[in-house]
């Protein structure tokens, strides 16, 4: 694989097989994982993922919406690919593709009933999220159009936890359980085919693994992001300094002249910029970056495709690798820093850094 870019971002694959060992130690042998890879895959590289996730067993994968499901069968990969927002406009792609949509109004089941055409479907209940899914108030409906269309053969049945790392919120998070195991349990009464229910992510596998039912969905976990200890982020963002400056007390730097030198200093300019995914709100000296083994903070405006470093610390040269984060360096100190979450920070890398995978040695 070639090292010719500037930027690159790893990902280190034995890292991710560590994450899913031990996140899948919390279950049951019989509970089944479904991956989440939406956002392609968090910006780790959806496919590249996918294809190592199934060589650990992994045969369901829950992405956003049909375009990411077509581009991983596409490229080949085997199992149920799950469709979280199918929308109404791609049921022929979803048909052609072999996907599977996820049902969570009354528009969308009546949509696929009136196709008169097999599908492998998910029912999305809501259980206080109050974001996609059926109310307790329209399952009798969804159980009479369902029953009157065997065409469509409910796979599993799901919802989402609003809340489920936040301790003082435990309540909250099992009366969603409860009401969900409440509604399955009717929904199990009244089909006449078995389905598999999943409600717990990540932070519930870890904090509420009592409650896995038949299948759980692990994210952002699987990459490391987790205040767990045995859990290791797997990635890491790395650049090189294009061109050193020593400037004199009183010189500014960048757009706006947003950062004037309050002294003689040496400055190095990164070729990473908001284009790429760095945020803005890292400029001013609110980010920091690592150079030479020190921490460097990034002055004035973060441009389009560069920003600029404090290197007046270091010794280092033209070319010296420059780390945006990494595992001590971590996307969760980054996310602090702009009172944000990790996820942002991973979801939008854009697709133009190039992204190196390390494979396990064994």
């Amino acid at each position: 694989m070639s090292l010719v870019h500037e930027t690159i971002l790893h990902i280190d694959l034995a890292k991710l097989k560590s994450n899913f060992y031990y996140l899948r130690s919390q279950l049951s042998k019989k509970t089944e994982v479904i991956a989440v890879v939406k956002a392609h895959a968090y910006g780790l590289g959806d496919y590249e993922i996918a294809a190592f996730l199934e060589t650990l067993g992994v045969q369901h994968f829950w992405v956003a919406d049909f375009e990411e499901g077509v581009i991983l069968r596409e490229r080949g990969v085997q199992g149920s690919i799950i469709i979280a927002n199918p929308g109404s406009k791609s049921v022929e792609e979803i048909k052609s593709y072999n996907l599977e949509p996820v049902i969570y109004n009354y528009r969308l089941l009546d949509l696929y009933a009136k196709r008169k055409t097999s599908f492998n479907i998910h029912l999305k209940l809501n259980t206080g999220m109050n974001r996609y899914g059926f109310n307790t108030e329209e399952l009798d409906d969804v159980l009479t159009l369902i029953q009157e269309n065997p065409q469509l053969k409910v796979k599993t049945v799901c919802s989402h936890l609003a809340a489920s790392d936040e301790i003082e919120k435990d309540g909250y998070t099992h009366c969603q359980i409860e009401l969900f195991d409440q509604l399955t349990n009717k929904l199990q009464k009244e089909l006449k085919t078995p389905f598999k229910r999943h409600i717990l992510n990540t932070n519930g596998v870890l904090r509420h693994p009592q409650h896995q039912m038949e299948m759980v969905r692990m994210g952002i976990g699987l990459y490391g992001i987790s205040d767990d200890k045995n859990l290791h982020q797997i990635c890491r963002l790395e650049s090189a300094i294009s061109q050193i400056r020593n400037i004199k007390k009183g010189e500014k730097i960048g757009y706006r002249n947003a950062f004037e030198a309050p002294y003689d200093m040496r400055i190095a300019v990164i070729p990473v910029g908001y284009a790429d995914g760095l945020n803005r709100k890292l400029g001013d000296g609110k980010g920091k970056v690592l150079v030479d083994n020190k921490v460097c903070p990034i002055l004035g405006h973060v441009s389009m495709d560069s920003f600029v470093a404090d290197i007046s610390d270091t010794s280092a040269i033209e070319g010296d690798i420059v780390t945006i984060f990494s595992a001590d360096f971590s996307i969760q100190k980054i996310a602090n820093d702009l009172n944000t979450i990790p996820y942002e920070i991973l979801a939008t890398i854009n697709r133009r850094i190039k992204r190196i995978y390390d494979f396990p040695t064994s």
